[in-house]
């Protein structure tokens, strides 16, 4: 039982996936003074939590019967599974969570039609995908769109203003997995853009550390230009979105955009060279290696240039998403 002061609504909360966002996520709810259970498919990855007032299950079994319960999971067979499968959340329909709240990046169809499994049996449901990373997120920064009944979402709505530092009610159904789809889609064409002039100005000379700190202090740079910055400098790939969940996003929303008749010209293009950077085999690193990738096709070879650069996060470890 967590006994920190809070002026959040007394409900019981279950969140399920403690990785390196949902960990960070659900951190934030632990520390506001909200009462968590957190389940994760390994065990250990949750356990840290502790330290931030949550208790751990061992079985998804045991959110049954909460008030909200998070999901955060990286595929939609993931939530699938952990809601509907064997020993999933909703499972055992004598006993169900009163709400459930996915911050999954999924399709609008795979969304609608959890949507549509909760309904059946009288759970409701929020659909609040996120954009961020577990820095971003304990930074206070991470970014949030919801959608779903807007009954729903005021009853939800103090817990995920205490995860995120923007929360923007999207409107009714699913439209939030469009709005989460279409801002992956740009992070990938920015990204892609933004290795190409970063490419062109130190084949020119310039140091990527010196062009990137014009770029961030210019009305073009951005809060997202300024995080990516120490992982374009530095070479630093650790991944905190890799080439292969972009790709997921690339084909999410390039289906979207076949499906409502919009020409994505720049998207579709883009796409290929993320398909280009899974096929280079480098899946388990950064999305940011679409900068070696333009580098190679540029016959430059990139070195880091170990140079201290702030991410406007106080540090320059991760890169937002």
């Amino acid at each position: 039982m967590n006994n920190t002061s809070t002026d959040l609504p007394e409900l019981r909360l279950g969140w399920i996936g403690a990785g390196r966002m949902g960990a960070a996520m659900a951190a934030r709810l632990g520390d506001a003074g909200a009462t968590v259970t957190v389940w994760n498919r390994t065990r250990a990855k949750a356990e840290p939590l502790t330290a931030h007032h949550c208790a751990v299950a061992d079985t998804v079994a045991e959110l049954r019967g909460l008030d909200i319960v998070f999901t955060m999971v990286s595929t939609p067979a993931d939530l699938e599974e952990v809601l509907l499968g064997e020993g999933g959340l909703l499972q055992d329909t004598t006993r169900l969570p009163g709400t459930v709240v996915d911050c999954s990046t999924v399709s609008t169809a795979s969304s609608e039609a959890i949507r549509a499994a909760c309904t059946e049996r009288g759970v409701a449901f929020v659909a609040a995908p996120v954009s961020g990373n577990g820095r971003v997120v304990r930074a206070g920064e991470l970014s949030m769109v919801a959608s779903g009944p807007e009954e729903t979402y005021a009853r939800v709505e103090p817990f995920l203003r205490r995860i995120a530092r923007s929360v923007t009610y999207a409107g009714d159904g699913d439209v939030a997995r469009l709005v989460k789809i279409c801002h992956n889609l740009f992070l990938g064409v920015v990204t892609q853009s933004l290795a190409e002039i970063t490419v062109l100005a130190e084949k020119g000379g310039v140091s990527r550390a010196a062009f990137l700190d014009f770029l961030n202090n210019s009305v073009m740079g951005s809060q997202f230009t300024r995080y990516k910055a120490p992982a374009f400098v530095n070479l630093d790939y650790t991944p905190t979105f890799t080439p292969v969940l972009l790709r997921k996003d690339f084909d999410l929303g390039l289906a979207a955009a076949r499906e409502l008749d919009v020409p994505m010209p720049l998207a579709a293009a883009t796409a290929q060279l993320v398909q280009a950077s899974v096929g280079s085999g480098r899946v388990e690193e950064d999305f940011a290696i679409l900068l070696d990738l333009q580098a190679q096709n540029s016959a430059l070879k990139l070195s880091p240039e170990n140079v201290a650069v702030d991410d406007g996060l106080g540090g320059a470890d991760e890169v937002a998403l």
